[in-house]
């Protein structure tokens, strides 16, 4: 037997088994539950290359309509695989990287410092950098770890959680590293135009991550990092409703629209050799 590819989303990988099935070529599909993973494997041993070929074209584009039509007319709902309970502390722990968490915890903490204590007590050591303050570089990108309420802590949170470990274990830590600095800045930069230094919130950079994964999804899906569509219209919609006044004075409007294009700049970026090669065809 021949191991063709390995997983992490069993219904992708179904997916790819009943196509192959639907063009005569069976392949058997084996779990590894301790790692949250399914391997598929190859018996017939001339059907190798032909496998490859189609499991290049499936993964630039899983959600292809043939492929849903093949899992309806060979496929099964079954996998054998069993979901493991994603609401415990070593699951989160397990599936973040070290700069996820640490982001985690100093926002956490910060914001434990601010609710037992003035908000401008905060701000004195962590605010966009006023007159005479430029070269106290911490402050170019600190606001981000300001929290100044319990619901935005848990939103900002729990996306940066989803969104981050996703770019942290796939794309790798210097890459999270990367988008952050860069989101942090710039979207501070932008609020700091209307807000001078009374801001602060990790919701630009969670913006930013929100557009740059879901663009290396759309382009890139063998990296296994994608954004539902669904998010992305979902911010689109808050930024319009924001920009409007309908959601108040203390949305961070400036923040989110650098974020979103930041993001997608640097996923452009990070996409150029895609959108070449597709001119070049």
């Amino acid at each position: 037997m021949i191991h063709v590819v390995s997983f992490e989303n069993p219904r992708v990988a179904q997916a790819f088994v009943d196509y192959m099935a639907s063009q005569h070529i069976q392949l058997k599909i084996h779990t590894i539950p301790e790692q949250q993973q399914v391997e598929i494997w190859l018996d017939d041993e001339t059907q190798t290359e032909r496998v490859h070929h189609e499991l290049k074209l499936f993964l630039q584009n899983p959600t292809d309509p043939r492929y849903t039509e093949a899992s309806w007319q060979t496929g099964t709902t079954q996998t054998g695989f069993k979901y493991r309970n994603h609401l415990t502390l070593d699951y989160l722990k397990a599936q973040s990287g070290p700069l996820t968490l640490a982001v985690m915890l100093i926002c956490a903490g910060i914001y434990l410092w601010l609710s037992m204590t003035q908000h401008l007590d905060v701000l004195r050591y962590l605010a966009w950098p006023r007159e005479g303050q430029q070269f106290e570089l911490w402050r170019w990108f600190s606001p981000a770890f300001v929290q100044f309420s319990l619901s935005q802590l848990g939103f900002n949170l729990v996306l940066w959680w989803y969104l981050a470990s996703q770019v942290e274990r796939r794309l790798g830590t210097g890459k999270l590293l990367t988008l952050f600095l860069v989101s942090a800045l710039f979207c501070n930069w932008g609020q700091s135009i209307y807000s001078e230094s009374n801001f602060g919130g990790l919701s630009g950079v969670v913006y930013a991550l929100i557009s740059y994964v879901w663009l290396i999804g759309e382009r890139q899906p063998e990296k296994e990092v994608s954004a539902p569509r669904g998010l992305m219209i979902f911010v689109v919609v808050w930024l319009f409703l924001g920009n409007l006044g309908i959601l108040g004075t203390d949305i961070a409007n400036a923040a989110h629209i650098s974020g979103l294009i930041i993001g997608l700049l640097m996923g452009l970026w990070d996409n150029r050799h895609t959108f070449k090669h597709q001119s070049s065809r």
